[in-house]
């Protein structure tokens, strides 16, 4: 979805998030404009304050750039590029580019790894919108989801081993993006997808002999008053604050400033005057050889029509 490139864009970021029809689902464009616009002004300093934690920018736009040159790298047969939904490099202008270069065919690969109307659907959305206001009309495939697919699952399994520990002395929380519960009441399939994840991730480590405590699926990063999916991952820290803890991020393949602020300075905070001895958060996918590598098996084998997509 994005992430400001520097404080001057945390408002630019904020406004287009909340204004997003799948974000918040208001019918009248103009309210749900105005309505954005005091939940973004609301949220503002805190936010700029929280990137001032992590170098004053996400680092999810410098991070995904750097997986396209992996990517190009390890297949020159394609040219990879990247899209952001609420902050620069915008659907508009990547599409713009690929008409100039005289593209004709395009895979969009979702950094989703779980499809939801809230993430996967809006950013299919917008660039099908930028296509069309560019009368550009490529031939479109789509690689929508991957929850349980190996080579994602090796991908994570990879960053928990970074970590060196001894596994059996920890408590794996495996933390995703949380959504609003009414979302899932209506037929979002990504709580589903995420116990699918979480179940294939359990299943891979054990049959490579690696064995925690414990492995639950927590979410985070709610805001506002309405019900969202739970336990919350900061709940869950303070239920086992007996036990070290590990959390591996389920849901995001990029490092963002839910992973580098929420959980691993925000969370170690609250971690850390618990008094539980070991808190340890885990990269994501990001870069890495082995991602890249199955990203490009993904497109190879699973992509389908945009028809047959879900949207």
């Amino acid at each position: 979805m994005g992430g400001p490139n520097n404080l001057f864009e945390v408002e630019l970021f904020l406004k287009n998030m909340f204004n997003d029809p799948l974000i918040l689902t208001i019918k009248s464009p103009f309210m749900r404009k105005m309505v954005a616009n005091m939940i973004a002004n609301s949220r503002l300093e805190s936010a700029k304050s929280n990137y001032k934690h992590i170098g004053s920018k996400s680092p999810l736009v410098e991070l995904t750039f750097k997986l396209t040159k992996q990517l190009q790298a390890l297949d020159s047969t394609r040219f990879y590029t990247y899209a952001m939904r609420y902050t620069p490099p915008f659907s508009d202008s990547v599409a713009m580019e690929l008409k100039n270069k005289n593209i004709n065919k395009i895979t969009l690969f979702s950094m989703y790894p779980q499809y939801s109307n809230t993430t996967t659907l809006s950013s299919v959305r917008d660039f099908l919108r930028a296509l069309k206001e560019l009368d550009y009309n490529p031939e479109i495939k789509i690689v929508e989801n991957y929850p349980t697919d190996s080579g994602f699952i090796e991908s994570c399994i990879e960053k928990i081993k970074e970590t060196n520990k001894n596994f059996g002395d920890f408590i794996l929380f495996l933390s995703a993006h949380s959504i609003p519960k009414r979302m899932i009441d209506l037929g979002d399939p990504y709580k589903n997808e995420i116990e699918q994840s979480a179940k294939a991730l359990k299943e891979a480590l054990e049959f490579q002999n690696i064995y925690f405590k414990k492995i639950i699926i927590t979410y985070q990063s709610k805001i506002g008053p309405v019900k969202w999916l739970e336990p919350s991952t900061a709940d869950m820290i303070k239920k086992y604050k007996d036990s070290n803890i590990m959390i591996y991020p389920l849901a995001f393949s990029i490092d963002n400033s839910e992973t580098d602020y929420e959980l691993e300075i925000e969370n170690r905070h609250l971690a850390q005057n618990l008094g539980i001895k070991e808190y340890v958060v885990c990269k994501c996918p990001n870069y890495s050889t082995t991602f890249a590598k199955a990203i490009i098996n993904l497109i190879n084998s699973t992509k389908k029509d945009i028809k047959d997509a879900k949207i």
